[in-house]
């Protein structure tokens, strides 16, 4: 059974030695306290909490899952004492503002803490996690009344928070939402509909729950402009436990994450408050999606790491057959897993994505600290700045790191051979879990045809391309005459002018052939995906050795480490892209002849 471990060292690396966020805050206006002791603080403290607490709950909360009766959702045993626990150590108000109770540090530290606890126990980490959208879709949004009465609560986490989009006819289609919100004199509206996959919908961690509902006025424009958004709390503030006609109808019956409360959450004429103006639900809804998609890009590394604190152990104990290249361990009966190669190969799969999807989920932290410096020092252009560059990003983090994830926590569980295809063990509840990253927060396909379609084509006319790839190039022509990392120059120099040359082809051919978008995305984001994690293991390695050569604030081992697994990344991993390349540019015509009635010919 897999016990979490925070990996304090590979954070400390990425967090002081190559991003170094000490120099990083300093040009934050809510960055003066994050000092590099109160980060080793944080971290720390956080840890504990983690690894002692919220960690051994994973898996006793998935064989006991939650329950409903009389409308009112049951968190499995312990989960209760552990948000308490979490609730006293002001861990919800991390990076939010101090007038409402919060420590208003910056928001990276509120995505390191996320990664930890989501790595410990991700079903445990969505019902706080939930609360983060509502918290920010208010502060944003809501008027100085809504903050002053909802604000306080939810950053101490004596409330909690949740998102209700998804309708039973639709859910990335917006467009169809039908929940009908009616004015009332009081100028309170009513609220009426069923909402569906609502994550902690209702539970009994808090004493309320705020819903931030999409709705349609009476005389709302159809599709997506006649949508706008309220405040829809469980208990009507100075009314907690007199209902306000918000009821979990039933629980979903999930594959994974059996302890997050997934609620039908039915609204009968419940009061409600506009957040915002009329008919512009969406734009406040989807203000702070870019940092919402990070935290869920937050699950692939999540399981990566934590399939490899538990495949990583039995490679090392359990034993079978010999080596190919001879006897390793002679005194025993056979050698462990850990000396086969293809044993290895997993292993290392494993880690190149973790700690390489680590280093790009960091590097996405300082944008959005840089975004919500914007906000807080009210430069609506650099916050746009910003929120554009995080917003080519996401797409990538997202789709690319949560199939990676999933893709590793297989590769895992293979390591276990039938072990890990009993409970026992552990291993099948991380790929169970493992499988809803790729799906909610907008599926993979959503997040291709989002980054291809309108960030690459539509905004930037492949800008946004052209200017990350420039950070390949640069690296490449600094480092081209090191002869350690020269193979690594090489090919970013070779991946850059791929990239672009990718984007160019494929805007061309879209221009004669709009499906070429559809046909091509997928492809396109799994190239992206390999393009950028390259840039990070690379930036790694030099990091890696420059502490190697003058020292660093870690054993040289593990500096050899991280050289070797950037070595294994870029001979056996990333030769995959050019597949990808290769499919994204071929004509749409073998995916779309095909009639939707020729599909079978035995089934309709």
């Amino acid at each position: 059974m897999p016990t979490y471990k925070a990996p304090l060292r590979d954070m400390r690396f990425l967090i002081n030695e190559v991003f170094d966020f000490e120099s990083h805050y300093k040009t934050l206006p809510n960055g003066e306290e994050a000092t590099p002791d109160m980060v080793e603080a944080i971290l720390g403290e956080l840890a504990k909490l983690c690894e002692n607490t919220i960690g051994p709950l994973y898996h006793s909360g998935d064989h006991e899952s939650c329950e409903l009766e009389d409308g009112q959702v049951t968190t499995p045993k312990g989960y209760k004492e552990a948000y308490q626990e979490y609730v006293a150590g002001g861990w919800q108000g991390l990076s939010h503002p101090a007038e409402y109770g919060g420590q208003g540090l910056p928001m990276s530290l509120g995505l390191f803490k996320q990664e930890m606890m989501g790595t410990a126990n991700w079903p445990f980490a969505m019902y706080p996690g939930l609360s983060l959208g509502a918290m920010n879709t208010i502060q944003l949004h809501g008027d100085e009344d809504q903050k002053a009465t909802y604000l306080t609560p939810l950053t101490e986490g004596t409330w909690a928070g949740t998102m209700c989009l998804t309708e039973p006819q639709c859910g990335t289609d917006l467009g169809q939402v039908k929940t009908k919100a009616e004015p009332q004199a009081d100028g309170s509206y009513k609220i009426t509909g069923t909402k569906i996959f609502i994550s902690s919908g209702d539970h009994d961690l808090t004493e309320n729950i705020v819903h931030i509902v999409l709705a349609r006025l009476p005389d709302a424009p159809k599709g997506t402009k006649g949508i706008s958004l309220f405040i829809v709390p469980k208990y009507l503030p100075g009314k907690i436990g007199e209902s306000n006609g918000v009821v979990c109808g039933s629980l979903e019956k999930k594959m994974g994450i059996k302890a997050s409360a997934t609620c039908v959450m039915n609204f009968d004429e419940a009061t409600g408050f506009m957040i915002g103006e009329e008919n512009k639900g969406l734009e406040c809804m989807f203000t702070f999606m870019n940092s919402a998609r990070i935290g869920t890009a937050c699950q692939g590394i999540a399981h990566a790491e934590l399939a490899y604190q538990g495949s990583l152990p039995y490679a090392k104990e359990r034993r079978s057959m010999r080596a190919l290249s001879g006897k390793k361990d002679p005194d025993a009966v056979a050698d462990a897993l850990i000396h086969h190669g293809d044993v290895r190969r997993m292993l290392l799969k494993q880690k190149a994505i973790a700690e390489g999807g680590r280093a790009m989920i960091y590097f996405a932290a300082q944008y959005a600290d840089n975004m919500i410096s914007g906000m807080l020092e009210d430069d609506q252009e650099k916050y746009d700045r910003w929120d554009s560059e995080l917003g080519f990003l996401t797409p990538i983090l997202k789709g690319f790191l949560t199939e990676k994830g999933l893709e590793v926590a297989n590769d895992a569980m293979q390591i276990f051979g039938g072990h890990g295809y009993i409970k026992e063990h552990g291993m099948e509840q991380i790929v169970r879990d493992a499988r809803i990253a790729t799906l909610y927060e907008g599926t993979t396909g959503i997040q291709a045809l989002d980054l291809l379609g309108r960030k690459v084509l539509l905004s930037s006319r492949g800008k946004c391309v052209r200017d990350f790839s420039k950070k390949l190039v640069d690296f490449g022509t600094k480092n081209l005459r090191d002869g350690q990392l020269r193979p690594y120059a090489w090919k970013l120099l070779k991946i850059a002018a791929e990239w672009n040359y990718l984007t160019t082809r494929i805007m061309l051919n879209a221009a004669k052939d709009r499906e070429m978008v559809g046909t091509a995305s997928h492809d396109f984001l799994m190239y992206s995906g390999y393009a950028m994690m390259a840039y990070f293991w690379a930036l790694q390695a030099k990091v890696a050795a420059d502490k190697l050569a003058h020292g660093g604030a870690e054993p040289k081992e593990f500096y050899q480490a991280k050289l070797a697994t950037a070595e294994f990344f870029f001979e056996r991993m990333l030769p995959t892209a050019k597949g990808h390349a290769e499919a994204a540019l071929k004509p749409t015509k073998s995916t779309m002849q095909l009639a939707p009635e020729h599909f079978s010919f035995d089934y309709e």
